[in-house]
Order: structure tokens, then sequence, then C-alpha cells
């Protein structure tokens, strides 16, 4: 089964009891520490080691992790079981992206081919938030390949105003009306 596909369902089973229990952020919380805690790339080995005894490893964790929610430790020690610890940064990740659309909010990649100042920044999110109908968080990235304009992703849509598709569109326009005589 893939990484991907098990991380959703995790992330959903972990999200519907953050929702019945009423401990969103709590969870969300608990999700980050677990995360940083498999960032240390020794620990995770010794996670992952199957020369480590459960029990062992258990212990480690509970040492590491004092002040998390009981639940949240079990599901580390089932995706230690499971050989799939290192799956808790995509489970983290699905999480975030489930509380954000309980809460209304649409993540936005943008490209642009130059940095957008705070001005710009708050007035593409604006646009963009009414486009989707929702609260729109931006995360910007520059790439000088674009040329100019735009490239933005929100709400599973792709909205390309870039001046190098813009050309590549011209091009083909031109050598089609020229194959065409």
């Amino acid at each position: 089964m893939p990484k991907k596909a098990s991380a959703r369902r995790y992330a959903q089973a972990v999200f519907e009891i953050a929702l019945e229990r009423k401990e969103l952020e709590q969870w969300q919380s608990d999700l980050k520490k677990l995360v940083d805690t498999v960032s240390d790339d020794t620990f995770l080995a010794a996670l992952e080691s199957p020369k480590i005894k459960f029990e062992d490893k258990a212990r480690l964790l509970s040492e590491r992790l004092t002040d998390i929610n009981p639940l949240a430790l079990n599901l580390v020690y089932i995706l230690i079981t499971r050989a799939g610890v290192g799956m808790i940064v995509n489970i983290a990740e699905e999480y975030q992206r489930l509380l954000d659309g309980y809460h209304g909010i649409e993540p936005a990649e943008v490209i642009t081919a130059v940095p957008l100042d705070d001005k710009d920044i708050q007035k593409l999110t604006e646009n963009l938030g009414a486009l989707v109908g929702k609260k729109v968080v931006l995360k910007s990235e520059v790439d000088p390949d674009i040329l100019g304009g735009i490239i933005a992703r929100v709400g599973g849509k792709l909205l390309d105003g870039s001046t190098r598709s813009k050309l590549v569109a011209l091009r083909r326009e031109l050598v089609g009306t020229e194959r065409k005589r």
C-alpha cells in the first residue's frame, strides 16, 4: 500500500478522533512534536531498527514525549509495529490539510519571477480567496525561468499567467498558422 495513501487514512482517523473529542489544536501540536522527534535521523533509525525491541522503543518515546496525548503516543506505537514511523511527517501534513479545510482555509502556492512585497501578497491573497470562496494562505516561491507574470495553484486549479506560458502559446499559434498555409 503506498505510503501517501496510508498516511491519508491515518490522518483521516486522527482527525475524526480529534474532532469527536474537540482536540483539533491539541492533535496539531502533538503531531508537530512527533514530527520534530522523528526528524532526528539517529532517533528515527533506532525506532525503525528491527534489532531494538518494541518495549525499548516505547520507553525511548515515552521519555522523549512526556507532555503528549496518550492517543498520539499510541499512534506512534502502531506505526512502529507496522514499520511506518517515518510516515508521521506525511500524516501531520495531511492532518494540517484536513484541519485547514475544516476551518475554511485553502492553501495556495504562487510562483513569480520576482519576489512579491507585502502589499502584493495581501492583494493576491484576497483575489485568490475571492476566486475559491475561502480564506487563502499563500506560499510564495520565486522562479526567474517564468520570465514574468504569475503561476498560482489554489483549490485544485492551476492558473498560469506567466510570460513564459504566453510565449509558448504564441509560438504554437505561429507554428500552427505557418503549417496551414
